[in-house]
């Protein structure tokens, strides 16, 4: 045999035997990321079972590092549950979500019911303070949307707290049952079911069904039509067209009891909840919060005759809250 005809043959058996090989083996694995995501798609419906009350509700924070360190919101979210009024109960069936190992870390050193959110493609890191409106902050707060509807696609109810939000009663009892949806206001014009308020997501209450699950969808979608706007904006872009054509019916709370710094009532009488709206910068934010929280303390110390005689108010002004 001539051998350039030896050395043909030979490339041909090696080139058969490299594709026999080749589809013996086993096919590769998918990134180990999908791995992650399924652990944590099952740690969060363990949690969720036993985070829950007895209406299959939820209520859910979300921090990062810097939210979750010692001193910081974190510790004066817990702080305002134990010194509001009877509502000490409802730490029990709160889930924190970390949005880094720090806030997992310290989470699960001052609370029982803490989840990890699975990282972000690219593996941004969330752990630091994020300036507001930056790119980092709105791929923050569109993640916390994403796991929102994964809540009520697993058919549990939420209520959705900032953690710069302080709790002084319960929130429920303003509350409609015939809601939908219910969300604290930045402005309140009067008809809590008008969408012509100004909603605040921050605070946000959702019952589990497939109508809320088409509405958060429809939400998520929408951000495309408006880049760089965030969630909060979005959804206000979009809230006539979710109550007239998705019949959505959301109540709007009146700042009188769920106020923000936005716009508040200063009267420790009829306040549910304070949030740290129209407020930039965690400095800020915990010292405003850190003196309302002296002043609740101060109220609670309080006689009802010393708190019938009329509007119970706190100093100002602060640096952001008036």
């Amino acid at each position: 045999m001539k051998p350039w005809r030896c050395r043909s043959l030979l490339r041909t058996r090696l080139t058969t035997r490299a594709q026999a090989r080749s589809t013996a083996l086993p096919p590769r694995r998918r990134p180990t990321t999908t791995l992650v995501r399924q652990a944590a798609g099952d740690e969060l419906e363990r949690l969720l079972r036993t985070v829950a009350d007895e209406h299959k509700t939820v209520i859910m924070t979300s921090v990062n590092e810097a939210w979750a360190a010692e001193g910081s919101l974190l510790d004066l979210l817990l702080e305002s549950f134990r010194a509001g009024e009877r509502i000490a109960h409802f730490e029990d069936h709160l889930l924190v979500v970390a949005l880094d190992a720090g806030a997992l870390e310290r989470c699960r050193a001052v609370h029982p019911h803490c989840y990890l959110l699975p990282p972000l493609a690219g593996g941004k890191d969330l752990s630091a303070e994020k300036v507001f409106m930056s790119k980092d902050y709105l791929d923050l707060v569109w993640s916390k949307v994403r796991l929102q509807q994964r809540i009520l696609e697993l058919g549990y109810n939420f209520l959705f707290t900032d953690v710069d939000i302080m709790w002084f009663r319960n929130p429920f009892e303003r509350m409609s049952v015939a809601a939908h949806m219910v969300t604290s206001s930045d402005f309140y014009f009067g008809d809590p079911y008008s969408p012509v308020n100004a909603p605040n997501t921050g605070f946000l209450y959702v019952r589990s069904s497939a109508r809320m699950v088409g509405v958060f969808e429809a939400w998520q979608a929408a951000r495309l039509s408006f880049p760089g706007k965030h969630e909060q904006q979005v959804f206000n872009e979009i809230k006539f067209e979710l109550v007239d054509k998705r019949g959505l019916r959301v109540q709007f709370l009146d700042t009188v009891h769920n106020a923000g710094f936005c716009n508040n009532t200063r009267d420790f009488n009829t306040l549910y909840t304070m949030h740290a709206n129209c407020c930039v910068g965690l400095a800020a934010k915990l010292h405003d919060l850190g003196n309302l929280m002296k002043e609740w303390r101060a109220y609670m110390g309080m006689d009802d005759a010393q708190r019938q005689r009329g509007p119970v108010r706190w100093k100002v002004p602060g640096i952001c809250i008036h």
